[in-house]
């Protein structure tokens, strides 16, 4: 059985990817940082549909329980086959209003957890240390290319950073055995809008914005992040993919 670890995985995308793993056969390591009793919910609901998942607290953008995160999904999962780096945080702040304790908190919690969390998950999958391989998906955003919404600089910013890190870690560890790859989710159906006005906003805008004519499900996204973790998405690499809808 294979072993994924999706991190920010209480709620939202992380939680619908988490879910769709486990219904896939995975063993789960569901990532939190403070939301511990939505993060054992999802635990809850991957055990209940016959699954394996374990919960594990740890803030990613802290390197030390990085470390410690991976060092327990070891001992609780076993070797580790799939990293999922979704964990990230909205941000809604103009450029000229902003503190320097606000740009760090929005590229620690979005960018740096990708290198610190990469980085653990290399010196386990990597064949030229002994591992046996695995996939990256990193979790961006259509805002890294739109530039996001009014007050989105920061957050636009800290996803382009996140597109340019996928395509360079792919070609660092390409001969190694790990496919690493992004997604781009478009405007979804989760509670990380509450920083722009809600879901109820969301949807407006994208009765207009969006060519289909309507927002995202994270179930959407999460088949996605399972067709790219999986043999299906073999010769797949080094990509950032659009699930938008068109926009």
């Amino acid at each position: 059985m294979k072993v994924m670890l999706v991190t920010g995985a209480s709620r939202g995308i992380g939680a619908a990817i988490a879910r769709a793993a486990g219904a896939a056969g995975y063993r789960v390591g569901v990532n939190y940082h403070r939301s511990e009793a939505a993060a054992h919910a999802v635990v809850g609901a991957i055990r209940a549909t016959g699954g394996e998942a374990v919960a594990l607290q740890a803030d990613v953008a802290d390197p030390a329980q990085v470390a410690r995160l991976f060092e327990q999904a070891d001992a609780q999962l076993g070797t580790l086959d799939v990293l999922v780096n979704n964990a990230g945080i909205l941000a809604s702040f103009r450029v000229d209003a902003l503190d320097h304790a606000q740009l760090a908190t929005v590229f620690q919690a979005n960018v740096f957890s990708m290198f610190h969390c990469a980085g653990q998950a290399v010196r386990r999958m990597s064949t030229k240390v002994g591992g046996r391989g695995g996939a990256i998906v990193n979790l961006s955003s259509v805002a890294a290319r739109l530039g996001g919404l009014a007050g989105g600089a920061a957050y636009a910013a800290s996803k382009g950073a996140i597109d340019t890190f996928t395509l360079a870690l792919a070609k660092e560890v390409g001969l190694e055995g790990i496919r690493v790859n992004a997604l781009r989710p478009g405007l979804i159906e989760t509670d990380i809008h509450d920083v722009h006005g809600g879901v109820e906003r969301m949807k407006g805008l994208a009765a207009t914005a969006v060519p289909m004519g309507r927002s995202g499900s994270a179930d959407e996204v999460a088949q996605a992040a399972l067709w790219l973790a999986s043999p299906a998405a073999s010769y797949v690499h080094g990509a950032v993919i659009d699930v938008a809808g068109g926009r």
